[in-house]
């Protein structure tokens, strides 16, 4: 069975960060990573938003802003319901469907993406798909594909901490490959 591991911890704790260094671990080890990640925008020192990015091809897109005018609204920031379902869907996506990409990350399953139909059933079926997958899920976040993921079996959650940040992308990045290695050498 391949990897499932979220992600979760206190605003700010180096969640992305984390996902990002196993990114860069995976890659150097020659294993193609493909997903979504997403990443606060900051102007002149204030946040104004989040960008989502697919990790396979660079390409990025708002996910929320202070400048975004139409769209569902999580405090002073409006989600773009189109930079998330065009880039961070699409990415999961075609993830799924490219039979070279091994390990699927996922930044972040939270509020503002859970605006979105399209992400949930990407979502789910990144999650039950055979393929790793690395993400993050928001720390307090209430709903139920929240609460299917966190209650699921083979399901791994990881909180992410002060103590433990700079650890945790070595150690995952371990368990991934054991478990590729496992999955490669079971016989049929």
């Amino acid at each position: 069975m391949a990897s499932k591991i979220f992600l979760t911890g206190t605003p700010g704790v180096g969640k992305t960060t984390v996902l990002r260094r196993i990114v860069q671990e995976l890659r150097g080890k020659g294993i193609l990573v493909g997903g979504m990640i997403t990443e606060e925008v900051r102007e002149r020192g204030v946040r104004v938003g989040f960008r989502v990015t697919d990790v396979l091809t660079g390409t990025e897109g708002w996910l929320a802003s202070t400048k975004q005018a139409v769209g569902p609204r999580i405090g002073r920031y409006v989600v773009d319901l189109g930079g998330l379902e065009g880039i961070g869907v699409k990415a999961l996506t075609n993830a799924l469907s490219d039979s070279n990409v091994r390990v699927i990350v996922l930044d972040e399953v939270g509020p503002m993406e859970l605006f979105s139909k399209e992400f949930k059933a990407a979502v789910r079926n990144t999650v039950s798909s055979t393929k790793s997958v690395i993400g993050t899920i928001h720390y307090r976040a209430n709903d139920p594909l929240l609460h299917e993921i966190r209650a699921a079996r083979g399901i791994k959650t990881v909180i992410v901490t002060m103590e433990n940040r700079a650890s945790l992308p070595t150690q995952i990045v371990e368990e991934v490959l054991s478990q590729m290695t496992s999955v490669e050498h079971s016989p049929d």
